[in-house]
């Protein structure tokens, strides 16, 4: 099952704020530095690859010296706005590095939602891959916003990955988190959890089992990834769950290593 990874043609990296900032909220500048040399490397070897990255919130914070998450929306905004812009600035500056060019895409739900937006989106995404760069996606954080009659939100960027991964027909979903995979019970509750190796479906039981908040300065949480994977269901492809706290992971995870959790309909 897992010597089938070796063949994607086409995949999404999703990378969490966990993965890029530091548990005292600075920038993790090593972690982003790796993850930019991986995802080049597998654009060297002739793959298509697709970011999605968290952390404009994350890394705005640390640009204002912030050790809270501001709680109004105008304030998230604004600090979306700062850390989106030095984000980005990271990323170009280190995938160029490597002699990678990048690009920004920022999405709203009601962007995807429009058929006439939502094909520009996909023909942008499909000629940037056809000129050979990397598009880096993220939330318009300073616009997105989850009202009753106009919700413009994806929820999080565990679904938003998913679902460029169904727009753009994406073989694989590699998910970077802080946890290993996905777990029988809260690893951190219990030492003892069962690291599940392969999930089929998700059941009602497999979502019972999706305890636990996300991150401090991330939003998406275990339930929110099954979602995910469920999207992916939809569209016969497969999606890993893994640790990101080393991005040369997904070298091995496209080996057919027995890394993270694999979603994948059928066999084992």
């Amino acid at each position: 099952m897992r010597q089938s990874l070796k063949n994607t043609q086409r995949l999404v990296i999703k990378v969490g704020t966990s993965s890029l900032i530091h548990s005292n909220g600075t920038i993790n500048l090593s972690a982003i530095d790796e993850l930019s040399f991986v995802l080049t490397d597998l654009k060297n070897k002739g793959k298509e690859v697709i970011l999605v990255s968290s952390g404009a919130i994350g890394v705005g914070m640390h640009q204002l010296n912030l050790t809270k998450r501001p709680t109004s929306i105008p304030e998230q905004q604004a600090v979306a706005a700062v850390g989106q812009a030095a984000l980005m600035n990271i990323y170009a500056q280190r995938f160029m590095s490597y002699s990678q060019q990048t690009a920004q895409i920022l999405l709203t739900r009601d962007v995807i939602e429009y058929p006439e937006s939502r094909k520009n989106v996909i023909n942008t995404l499909e000629q940037l891959l056809d000129m050979g760069i990397i598009p880096i996606i993220n939330e318009n954080d300073t616009v997105a916003i989850d009202e009753l009659e106009h919700s413009t939100k994806f929820g999080d960027n565990d679904q938003l990955s998913a679902i460029v991964a169904q727009l753009t027909k994406a073989e694989l979903l590699i998910m970077l988190s802080d946890i290993d995979g996905f777990y029988s019970e809260n690893p951190a509750n219990n030492p003892e959890a069962l690291l599940y190796n392969h999930i089929q479906e998700i059941t009602e039981e497999t979502m019972a089992q999706a305890t636990g908040p996300g991150s401090t300065f991330g939003t998406g949480g275990m339930s929110s990834k099954l979602k995910a994977a469920q999207r992916v269901f939809e569209i016969d492809s497969s999606m890993v769950l893994a640790n990101g706290k080393q991005p040369k992971i997904i070298f091995d995870i496209l080996n057919g290593a027995e890394i993270g959790t694999l979603f994948k309909k059928g066999g084992k």
